[in-house]
């Protein structure tokens, strides 16, 4: 049963005072997840290039209680599934005996783009090691230009709204489905709600089931998406109740709806406290929000279906 009086009283693995910006979902995220494992066992940490990397750790600082990796944009994955590799070779020649976990942080930029290539190779391979997308819809730590995660008509600093564009043109990717469809034993979708009881219990079987595994988080960027530091659980629980982050996971092809709003919320309601769409409620913008209605409802009814629900 999930205690949470347990769960927040473990010793923190990322330790405060860190650069990350207040309001930031990121190190909210890396929290969590750490504090899913056993204070006694010990994990490898591989982070990609990024708002993450570069806020937590400049040498010779570093806010990282366990042994950290920083790679490039998009190699963090075959790093970190090659020290995992070495790990296997030494226990079998019984030069190492103890439990050591292997997890990679990146952000959609290095997994969605840069870093796709070397997350996919990793999961396809079976390494024992778990990969979490901290995903805030953008290159956020090289100035908020848009990447294959960024939603449909934000406005960001490549696709700018103006009087020929009303920002990003294309439909985000959908990276949680592309790495079901690697045949991995845990794939999961989870942001922070209330207690953290789903983003806790993900973090937990996906660090502990044996395989590869894949976390998408939803990790907000106060300055990319132009909401007030203080409204960060906020903007992430309207994700969840308009269903544009719906939560779940995917257990050795099984599909479970972790979660389903008692009331599903017009998806305006999550847009309009962010300023990246704040061009959507003009008058003349009214059918885009529509079309990002009718887009959410279609992808929320076809998850489901796959969910049996």
């Amino acid at each position: 049963m999930y205690d949470f009086k347990e769960n927040m009283s473990k010793p923190e693995r990322l330790s405060g005072g860190h650069r990350m910006c207040a309001g930031c979902g990121a190190p909210v995220a890396v929290r969590g997840i750490l504090r899913a494992m056993k204070p006694e066992d010990q994990a490898v940490i591989g982070c990609a290039t990024g708002c993450l990397e570069v806020s937590t750790f400049m040498y010779p600082y570093t806010s990282w209680k366990d042994p950290f990796i920083h790679n490039a944009f998009e190699n963090a994955s075959a790093t970190v599934s090659g020290a995992e590799a070495a790990y296997n070779a030494m226990r079998r020649k019984g030069k190492i005996d103890k439990d050591v976990k292997f997890i990679t942080f990146g952000g959609d930029g290095s997994s969605y783009d840069i870093g796709f290539q070397s997350l996919s190779g990793a999961m396809e391979r079976g390494h024992d090691m778990v990969y979490v997308c901290y995903d805030n819809n953008a290159y956020m730590n090289t100035g908020i230009q848009r990447s294959s995660a960024t939603p449909k008509y934000a406005d960001t600093t490549t696709t700018p709204v103006g009087s020929v564009s009303n920002g990003k043109q294309q439909y985000r990717k959908d990276l949680t489905e592309i790495m079901v469809s690697h045949h991995i034993p845990y794939v999961a979708q989870t942001t922070f709600l209330t207690n953290m009881k789903d983003l806790h219990e993900k973090a937990e079987k996906a660090i502990y089931m044996q395989g590869p595994a894949f976390l998408n988080v939803l990790a907000p960027c106060p300055r990319g998406w132009r909401y007030e530091a203080s409204r960060l659980m906020e903007v992430t629980k309207l994700a969840v109740d308009t269903c544009v982050w719906p939560m779940f996971e995917v257990i050795n092809g099984a599909w479970h709806l972790s979660y389903e709003p008692k009331k599903k919320l017009p998806v305006e309601e999550y847009l309009k406290v962010q300023g990246r769409f704040k061009h959507l409620f003009l008058p003349e913008n009214r059918h885009l929000i529509d079309e990002i209605q009718a887009e959410v409802d279609k992808n929320w009814e076809e998850l489901k279906r796959k969910c049996n629900r």
